[in-house]
């Protein structure tokens, strides 16, 4: 007879499967890309060095990386028929339906969707990586009804990405925070939207479905969501740009105090992997420190480190990955419901890599549920 205690709720500590991808070193409370630091891979290491390693498991050598490069450029360009579909959307539709819509086109527009090998995967999953940035700058300026930035093959992925969004070459200081961005989010292990795609690809369906599973999952406030929930707390907040970095973190810590009197459900903290703090938090709060300091932007890092403060103080409770990164986003320009597009763009690395992963040695993602319904009755007539 199966017990509570057999029962668990969100699969907490169930461990589903193997995998060789990353993993969260206890010792050092380290999330690993195959074996690698994650801080280490920001540091030092483009995203599309980062994403070749999740592929393949290893970082790539020089002229693999120069392929790699001249084929993304290649594919970034978005089909007539794909932003038709784009246009035919509404624009106050959340941009997540458009990243799921566009995968979904990709997949259906691919003559290779149907075909499963490693290799057929791989050549998909590249494509996706490509055509991701165009399809969140297209969308974002859609929206403001602004003209369509085309692609430039001349840059790497952080610029064009960044020019098809923006309309310029971003300033180093920028580019840089953005790749970290990129990095930090690639990959973290059997999450909500990565079981999701695991679960969609043990089926033996497409890769596109996959992941366009895996942006349905990432969607939701509790997961992908978060970064966007951020940046509500910041407006509902105020932010206040000749507001000193004191006055703000004074404030903040007001705020932060009574929305957890209330028993408010704050997003950007706690993280159910992480027992000590999420270990990105340190290099994603430079890159936020850095673009405050870019922009002269002071009383974003007062409002930042009030409500950090606050919720460490009365519940001990740490950041995670999301609350540093939203504001970094929008001090970059992007609108805050275009941040989860952004993790989308990110996460599709991880997402491939997983997909590729469960093919390799697939059995069907089947659990067991305890009925509590009603026992066998029939139909009176």
């Amino acid at each position: 007879m199966t017990t509570q205690d057999d029962i668990k709720k969100g699969l907490a500590g169930v461990v589903a499967d193997t995998t060789a991808i990353s993993k969260v070193n206890p010792d050092s409370n380290s999330l690993l890309y195959r074996g690698y630091p994650v801080q280490e891979l920001a540091a030092n290491c483009s995203f599309e060095e980062v994403a070749l390693l999740l592929w393949t498991g290893e970082l790539p050598e020089a002229a693999d990386l120069k392929e790699f490069s001249e084929f993304e450029a290649a594919h970034r360009e978005l089909s007539p028929e794909l932003k038709a579909v784009i246009d035919a959307l509404p624009t106050d539709c959340h941009p997540m339906d458009v990243c799921r819509t566009a995968v979904s086109v990709l997949g259906a527009q691919d003559p290779a969707s149907e075909e499963d090998s490693q290799e057929a995967n791989l050549t998909k999953s590249k494509k996706l990586f490509a055509a991701m940035p165009a399809v969140v700058a297209y969308d974002q300026r859609r929206r403001r009804g602004e003209e369509i930035i085309p692609p430039r093959a001349d840059l790497d992925y952080c610029d064009n990405f960044l020019y098809m969004t923006f309309g310029e070459v971003p300033a180093p200081e920028v580019k840089k925070a953005f790749q970290v961005s990129m990095v930090l989010y690639a990959e973290h292990s059997f999450n909500c939207s990565t079981f999701t795609a695991r679960t969609i690809a043990s089926s033996l369906s497409d890769l596109h479905s996959a992941i366009t599973g895996a942006i349905g999952a990432l969607k939701g406030p509790l997961h992908g969501g978060a970064n966007e929930a951020v940046m509500e707390t910041f407006d509902e907040m105020g932010i206040r740009k000749d507001e000193s970095e004191q006055e703000a973190e004074k404030r903040a810590k007001e705020w932060m105090d009574d929305a957890l009197a209330q028993k408010k459900k704050v997003m950007g903290f706690g993280h159910r992997v992480y027992k000590n703090g999420d270990s990105r938090v340190p290099t994603m709060q430079d890159a936020l420190t850095d673009m405050i300091k870019y922009f002269g932007r002071e009383e974003m890092l007062g409002l930042y480190n009030g409500l950090a403060k606050s919720m460490d103080e009365a519940k001990g409770i740490k950041p995670n990955l999301d609350y540093p990164a939203g504001p970094t986003y929008h001090l970059m320009g992007f609108d805050t419901q275009t941040f989860t597009p952004l993790f989308v763009a990110a996460r599709m690395t991880g997402w491939t890599a997983h997909v590729m992963e469960q093919l390799a040695d697939n059995s069907l993602i089947r659990p067991l549920s305890d009925y509590d319904g009603p026992e066998e009755r029939h139909v009176e007539k």
